[in-house]
């Protein structure tokens, strides 16, 4: 919209925020003490969620914004919160005429840290250009670069995922068995809820047994036996599992046999 907002003394006038989820979930709030809806998405009210003052430049330093708020909705709990759902996910800030239905963008980023504090929560936000302060050129590493299945591995995520049904989960050390053959494939891989309280969430698997999985995420009381997920295996991201468990090392984005810092500190010895 080109619409130019505030150049009259009397306009109805509503600050609107949404927020994209990386488990899909896309949520919609407004200042305006009624719900509105538009872009698809129906902004509910929450006159005591407010956003700081916006800054932006014209340079190439991110810009900085804050949203803070009450825990008045369902869609935005302490429990969520805590649970990392809201974590690097998108959020856009903008202007509108709850009359006209007139619209404008002024910010965009993700959200960083976020903190909550009694009824209430704190969100710091990142702006787009913040990715302009990533280092294009990569390091030198002995481990692979890339992400399992990511760019630069270009193995298909399809061939190394399938779902599974819980079978047995001990809550107090977060441990979870599946109908599977061979737990410590997903070591190092990562888990996506189908059903039950987690439903949309990833979690990361971080230790394997023979029988059972560890995520790096606690437990809700509610993950019973029979709940449904998708599992992706793991990586260790070394150039002998790369070349003899994946075939894949033609594609390895590291340097496993470049010397390291030691080199300089080694000296000559007699035989």
């Amino acid at each position: 919209m080109s619409r130019v907002f505030f150049r009259k003394e009397l306009e109805g006038v509503a600050t609107f925020w949404r927020i994209y989820r990386r488990d899909g979930v896309t949520l919609g709030f407004t200042s305006h003490d009624r719900d509105i809806w538009f872009d698809g998405v129906l902004h509910r009210a929450a006159p005591g969620m407010v956003p700081s003052a916006i800054r932006r430049n014209a340079g190439f330093a991110p810009d900085s914004a804050e949203m803070q708020g009450p825990l008045s909705h369902g869609s935005i709990g302490n429990a969520d919160l805590t649970s990392g759902r809201f974590d690097d996910a998108t959020v856009e800030i903008g202007a509108v005429d709850w009359e006209t239905l007139d619209r404008a963008i002024l910010y965009n980023g993700n959200i960083g840290s976020v903190a909550s504090h009694g009824n209430g929560f704190a969100a710091d936000l990142v702006s787009s250009k913040a990715r302009l302060e990533a280092d294009p050129v990569p390091r030198t590493s002995p481990t692979c670069r890339a992400r399992f299945c990511g760019p630069g591995c270009t193995l298909p995520a399809s061939r190394f995922s399938r779902e599974a049904r819980l079978s047995h989960v001990g809550h107090a050390s977060n441990r979870m068995g599946f109908d599977l053959p061979d737990h410590g494939r997903y070591l190092y891989g990562e888990l996506r809820w189908i059903d039950g309280p987690h439903v949309g969430a990833v979690m990361q698997i971080v230790d394997a047994e023979a029988d059972a999985l560890y995520t790096d995420m606690p437990l809700s009381g509610e993950v019973s036996a029979g709940m449904r997920v998708i599992l992706r295996e793991g990586c260790d991201h070394t150039i002998a599992t790369c070349a003899d468990r994946f075939a894949n090392a033609v594609n390895f984005q590291g340097e496993p046999f470049l010397p390291g810092n030691d080199l300089l500190m080694r000296y000559p010895v007699q035989p």
